[in-house]
């Protein structure tokens, strides 16, 4: 066998680590939730989804702003 075929000859690539992005996850689990809400059951009422929409939006907003500050 030549040596560069050996695991451990070659040399270890350092491992990429990707960062959460929490506002993109919130607000996919937000979207996905009220997708599912309209699928089953009786249809919400769009006047009480509206300000559940906005404020998600919000909240999803706030913990991003709180985890980019907590990072640097």
């Amino acid at each position: 066998m030549r040596p560069e075929s050996h695991p451990e000859s070659q040399p270890e690539r350092p491992r990429r680590v990707h960062r959460t992005n929490w506002m993109s996850l919130l607000c996919g689990l937000l979207f996905i939730g009220m997708g599912i809400r309209y699928l089953t059951g009786p249809d919400p009422d769009a006047v009480v989804m509206a300000p559940i929409l906005v404020g998600g939006l919000g909240f999803a907003a706030f913990v991003a702003i709180l985890a980019k500050a907590i990072r640097r």
